[in-house]
């Protein structure tokens, strides 16, 4: 097994910068072509026009959310539009453009689409794609971490494995941060120029450690300074009367913003990347 390549991400996603592909999403003609079918709560695909510039995005109604019991009704795409804020407050474009904005079924969250449209000939990105693998024996090759064994067929299981790769720790240290309790291989979309964004944000800030990935290689490892000077000036941003602490003021509640604080702080304490807590199942399932 050949170690993939681990570009940086280089610009914005495609399309439009982060901040002008933000403005769109909020303030453009929202027209959706139609509901996709595999998703647990209401998706759609469709488009946003200003200007004569258009882009593709994925609309979430909170009409649609399926309610859940350990998060309150209703906030999911509040927690989508916190997480891209926490994501750019790190400096990272790991979670593409994400608005709340009305819609045809009233308030939602929308995303710029990453990837071809749902009904394209091409293939979409795959989280599976250099990033995750199933290997026999019980050690992971040079360059990829394990995360745990899995069965394969009834009597016989394999190594789950994910790539040691610069994107993906960003991206588990933003789980640990956001406290993601949903983090499928499924979820990752890497694009052929290096690039890396992640999606489905919905269950993330809760008060209680939540934390379910799949990117636990690293689990207990030092956090190198290329991630922890991030938390600090994340730190700084989430000072009271900062704009991104009045930003997620309006999407969270005190106490999880308090408790997003809490695990920033956390973090910089233990300089680690953290443990499963044994109280919650560490892996989601199913996992890609």
């Amino acid at each position: 097994m050949n170690h993939p390549e681990s570009p940086q991400p280089a610009g914005a996603a495609p399309g439009p910068a982060p901040e002008a592909a933000a403005r769109l999403l909020a303030d453009g003609e929202l027209t959706l072509a139609g509901r996709i079918a595999d998703a647990s709560n209401g998706v759609f695909y469709g488009t946003v026009t200003a200007d004569g510039t258009t882009l593709p995005c994925v609309y979430k109604p909170v009409a649609a959310e399926r309610p859940l019991w350990d998060f309150p009704s209703g906030t999911l795409a509040a927690r989508e539009v916190a997480a891209y804020a926490v994501c750019r407050a790190l400096g990272w474009e790991l979670v593409p453009p994400t608005v709340l904005r009305d819609g045809p079924f009233g308030q939602g969250m929308c995303q710029q689409w990453i990837g071809p449209p749902p009904d394209a000939d091409e293939a979409p990105p795959s989280g599976a794609d250099g990033l995750l693998a199933l290997v026999a024996g019980d050690q992971p090759e040079p360059g990829w971490k394990a995360i745990g064994f899995a069965e394969t067929e009834p009597g016989h299981t394999a190594l789950l494995v994910h790539a040691d790769d610069a994107r993906l720790r960003r991206l588990a240290v933003l789980d640990a941060v956001i406290n993601n309790a949903d983090r499928k291989g499924g979820h990752l979309l890497p694009l052929p120029d290096g690039r890396l964004y992640a999606i489905d944000h919905g269950v993330t800030f809760h008060t209680d450690d939540k934390l379910r990935t799949l990117l636990w290689g690293w689990a207990g490892e030092p956090l190198p300074d290329a991630l922890r000077d991030p938390l600090h000036r994340l730190t700084s941003a989430l000072t009271p009367g900062a704009p991104l602490a009045g930003q997620l003021a309006a999407l969270l509640s005190d106490v999880e913003l308090e408790a997003l604080r809490k695990r920033v702080a956390g973090l910089l304490s233990s300089g680690r990347h953290p443990l499963p807590s044994g109280d919650w199942p560490a892996i989601p399932w199913p996992p890609v």
